[in-house]
């Protein structure tokens, strides 16, 4: 009894440790100088957590975890090596999936094997189980449905069925219903109660998340994060496992305010995420209001007229998109980057905070590419600098620097803050095409008499673009 006692104090340090790891590990991944430090940290603690729980004496099956440890970080070797940059954020969403489903699993596993709490604790632990079971089919299905819409399976499109809002109530108050119903029947007869609701959370998961539109869904990859990290807290408290809480809290309370941050940035109300598009009507009167048309012309650019526009900058700013992580574009915009500084050009970076599809997905890109940290800027750090750059290299964005968002008030993203390129001396867009953005607006920036299009694959263009500066010389 004294061993037992004194594994337990052991495995509670173990555990202590890898929570102060993991704290580590989130405040080193809050900057890109030490995000490796960070990742390093949360390695080591998911380390000490897994070799501390296997050597206690309740665990015996090795044979099995055994299995399930190569076959999971095999898995998940090959995934991390194959996918690309721009496939990540659909891998995330699937991934947190997984978590959703281990969380409905581990809940069957602990209401059928009868776990022992005591008769005034057998409440406490229905209600867990209950609890970790709902948000974890929510998050299961909900995952799906984001992975599949990032994938382009789904139109990005929301689907906003008549009475939505009046649906996920009736099925809220229907989920409370069976779990008092399940908290009240015996041993195991409240199976079909916890059937039933799993079922319902399911399809809550889907109308929440068909609910919310392509240009939104970076702020929904992040809600699923919490909803994924709130679902381990909640089995920690089902298996009384600190270190799930712990973590799990940790997970679920950094992806709440990460997709707070972000729908600030979007000037979407955070309800619309949770609730599936609550609140996102048009208000009276906008309804039918139709975006004026764009007046103007669309003016082409040359490599060679770009390339002496940038030749001759004293400052230049690019702001990369997501047609720059689709063609993979980010080691010809570091090149470039060089030869320009080379040059005594000063080059900056703007990031706006839901550029890509995942939250800070172009400052990865810039990351692999070897572009300097210093040099990579939030859109508050550098937006009030445009006024006075010479020119403004837009790499696959352009709902990020949608001027209708602080003109038009019937555009679906008015009010939504943006990178104010347009006030610069000259912006020069690249893109495939001359067709609107992710959320399918059309875009003035293209009107305006200082810009520029150049069009064609961000690669090859920044390819040839490199290859005209240097031959300037």
């Amino acid at each position: 009894m004294h061993a037992l006692k004194i594994e337990d104090a052991l495995l509670t340090v173990a555990y202590i440790v890898s929570s102060t790891l993991f704290i580590l590990s989130l405040r080193g991944l809050s900057s890109q100088v030490t995000a490796r430090r960070g990742n390093a940290y949360g390695l080591i603690g998911m380390g000490v957590a897994i070799v501390a729980t296997l050597m206690h004496s309740q665990v015996n099956a090795y044979a099995n975890l055994l299995i399930a440890l190569v076959v999971g970080s095999g898995i998940g070797a090959l995934m991390a090596a194959r996918v690309a940059m721009t496939a990540m954020p659909e891998l995330v969403a699937l991934l947190h999936s997984f978590v959703g489903l281990a969380a409905v699993l581990v809940g069957y596993a602990s209401y059928l094997g009868g776990h022992d709490a005591g008769e005034g604790g057998r409440a406490i632990l229905l209600t867990e189980i209950f609890i970790d079971v709902f948000i974890g089919a929510l998050t299961f299905t909900g995952s799906i449905v984001a992975f599949l819409k990032l994938r382009g399976s789904l139109s990005g499109k929301p689907l906003l069925l008549p009475g939505r809002h009046a649906l996920n109530l009736a099925l809220c108050a229907a989920s409370v219903g069976l779990g008092v119903a399940f908290a009240s029947a015996p041993e195991t007869t409240g199976l079909t109660w916890l059937l039933i609701m799993s079922a319902i959370a399911g399809v809550l998961g889907v109308h929440l998340v068909v609910a919310i539109g392509g240009a939104d869904m970076p702020v929904v990859v992040s809600m699923l994060n919490s909803y994924s990290g709130w679902t381990a807290s909640a089995a920690g408290f089902m298996l009384s496992n600190d270190l799930l809480i712990v973590t799990g809290a940790l997970v679920g309370s950094s992806g709440a305010i990460l997709s707070y941050i972000m729908c600030r940035a979007m000037n979407r109300s955070i309800w619309n995420v949770i609730f599936g598009g609550f609140g996102a009507d048009p208000a009276p009167g906008a309804a039918k209001a139709a975006s004026p048309a764009p007046e103007g012309e669309v003016r082409e650019t040359s490599l060679d007229e770009t390339a002496s526009a940038l030749a001759g900058a004293r400052e230049v700013i690019f702001v990369p998109g997501y047609g720059m992580a689709v063609a993979r574009a980010q080691h010809a915009v570091q090149q470039i980057t060089d030869t320009l500084r080379q040059r005594g050009v000063q080059v900056r970076f703007a990031i706006h905070p839901v550029a890509g599809r995942l939250p800070g997905h172009m400052n990865v890109l810039l990351a692999e590419a070897n572009v300097p940290y210093d040099v990579v800027l939030e859109m508050d750090e550098i937006n009030h600098d445009f006024s006075r750059t010479d020119v403004v290299l837009v790499i696959g964005a352009n709902d990020i620097v949608n001027p209708s968002a602080q003109t038009d008030t019937s555009s679906p993203i008015y009010g939504m803050p943006v990178l104010e390129v347009w006030k610069s001396s000259r912006v020069v867009v690249l893109k495939r095409s001359r067709g609107a953005g992710y959320a399918g607006v059309d875009n003035p920036l293209f009107y305006h008499e200082n810009a520029r299009m150049l069009l064609g694959d961000a690669k090859q263009t920044m390819d040839n673009l490199l290859g005209r500066l240097r031959e300037i010389g």
